[in-house]
Formats: structure tokens, sequence, C-alpha cells
């Protein structure tokens, strides 16, 4: 059983390397036409230059799971901006997709919580369309639509989360059908759990990301050993392999938030259930402390009697 480990959009210790520069509209509407466009392209090349960098860092440590920024292009999706972030950055682009094809790289992104196909209202899922279109330019203009995903949460239950559902699979005819490919979904920490999700990425034909942690705080009374096979077979439809995300809980009273680092016991349980499986698959860090706190969790699991590390980011067992 492979595992590789992956972490989410900075590489700390980098230095002035942020790929999530922003821009706002308050900003922006100060500025002249002129100097809004010259804004815009400088804050996306910077984002851009800072993420080839990140990959750079990535590929010397042999690092082959990463979280591009959302935010790597300032206004995208602004109703009032929408500008061409592609024709301007083209060389950039290609360098950054040469890099994941090169290295074997597998890119992935992750919408904000208002990206979401749930709501009553259709401006919400007008929008949710808008983001995931963004997203899947950016997969697309890098040439990594064969190993990107973009994942999302269910969203919202609006005080009635059987109707909520029914509205989802509803609304999310309105995303375009090739974006849909791209799309995977994952349990959330208060609203729906496992086997909520795992049933609509089943009937959708979506795979799905497990969030350990997410379970632990909203477990609804599922046996996640259970669902654990059927979770991992999701990924069948993409040809790729599952993804699972880890974090642990700041504090008992902080439960949801992540802590800078992943506690190693509270994870194990769940290395040892998917162990009993014996399927490689890919873990992605949630923790604040980023790269550092992936690798403290590499050293960490390799420890167990059994494992071998084999490069800086993947383990066998």
């Amino acid at each position: 059983m492979k595992i590789r480990f992956g972490y989410v959009a900075n590489a700390l210790g980098l230095w002035d390397a942020s790929p999530s520069k922003t821009l706002t509209f308050t900003r922006y509407k100060t500025l002249s036409k002129s100097e809004r466009m010259d804004k815009l392209r400088s804050v996306t090349v910077q984002n851009l230059q800072n993420t080839k960098r990140i990959l750079y860092y990535n590929i010397a440590h042999e690092i082959k799971l990463y979280r591009f920024s959302s935010t790597l292009v300032p206004l995208a999706t602004h109703p009032e901006v929408m500008w061409d972030f592609v024709t301007p950055f083209k060389t950039e682009w290609e360098e950054l997709g040469q890099l994941i094809k090169q290295f074997d790289l597998r890119p992935s992104f992750h919408p904000n919580q208002f990206t979401l196909f749930t709501s009553p209202r259709e401006e919400v899922t007008i929008n949710a369309v808008v983001n995931m279109k963004y997203h899947y330019k950016m997969l697309e203009v890098m040439n990594a639509l064969d190993e990107g995903i973009i994942n999302i949460h269910i969203g919202g239950a609006y005080g009635d989360k059987e109707s909520a559902l029914v509205r989802f699979h509803e609304n999310l005819k309105a995303l375009p059908v090739h974006i849909k490919k791209q799309m995977s979904l994952e349990n959330d920490d208060k609203t729906y759990n496992v086997e909520e999700t795992l049933l609509v990425c089943e009937k959708e034909n979506i795979p799905m990301v497990l969030d350990y942690h997410h379970y632990m705080a909203n477990d609804g009374e599922v046996i996640l050993s259970d669902c654990l096979p059927r979770i991992f077979n999701t990924w069948k439809s993409v040809s790729l392999v599952p993804k699972v995300h880890l974090s642990s809980p700041k504090t008992d009273q902080a439960f949801r938030s992540h802590a800078d680092f992943v506690s190693f016991d509270f994870v194990l349980p769940f290395l040892k259930m998917a162990k009993e499986l014996d399927r490689d698959f890919d873990i992605m860090i949630e923790a604040k402390q980023k790269n550092l706190a992936m690798l403290k969790l590499v050293e960490e699991v390799a420890s167990i009697r059994g494992v071998k590390r084999v490069s800086g980011a993947v383990l066998e067992w």
C-alpha cells in the first residue's frame, strides 16, 4: 500500500512566496482604468511566480500532492471585473502545467464555502457555476485536467436537509458536464456526514474525499470502516487513487478548528483502518503549519513497524 502526502497552498519557510496575494474590489474601484489592469496583472504574475517556486520546493522534497490557492487570480469571478487571466500569462500557466506533467504531481483546488448547490436562491447556484468554471479554466490552461480535482462541500441544509439534497441534485444540472467530471465532494463537520455525502457521490458518480477530522466532529453514528471501501470505490470513475483529508482538533473546546500540526494519535486509528483495505491512497494535510506539519506526520507514520519511507513524502506500508 502506497500513501502519498501533500499540503495546502503555502510552503512555509519560503521567503515571501504567498500564492494568494489579493486586490480588493474596493481598492480596484479607486484606480484609473489603466491602473486597474496593471494592478490585476502584477498581482496575478506574483501569484503565478510564487506558485512555481512552491512547485519547485515540492519537487525538491518529493511531495506529489499540492492544493493550489483559489485566489491565484484576483477578482476573477467578480461580476464587474471578470477579466482575461489566461492570454497575458500563457507562458506562466504552461510552465506550471509542464512541472505537473514532468514530475507526476497531483494538483487540486478547493473553492470557498459559498460554492454550493443546495441553496433555494438561483443567484447562489449561478455564482457557484461561475466559480467552478474559473477553477476548471485554471486546470485547463495548465493542461492538468487528467490529474486535477475541484473539491467542494454539498452545502447548507436550510432547515430541511431532505429538501436541500433534492435541490442539490437539481441545481447540479446547471454545471456543465465536463466541469462536473472534475469535481469531488467532501463530508463536512456540521451538516452532511460521511454516509449522506457518500450516497450523493454514488448517485451522481462523483468521487468522494473523506475528511477524517470532519467525520470525528460529525460522525452521524456512521461506522467509518463500513463506508471506507465504498468511499474509495467512488474514485474508480476518474481513474485516480482515493484522496483523504487529515487534520486534528486545535483543542477539545475548539474541536472543529485545525491545529498547527496533526496529532499522530488522533489519525492513527484511521491509518490502521485504511491499512486493512490495503489500497493506495493520497493524504492532503490541512494543518495550519502546512508543509511543516505534513513532513512531521510523514516522519511519525514512517516510524510504524512495517512502514517504509520511499521518498520525501511517500510511504509504503
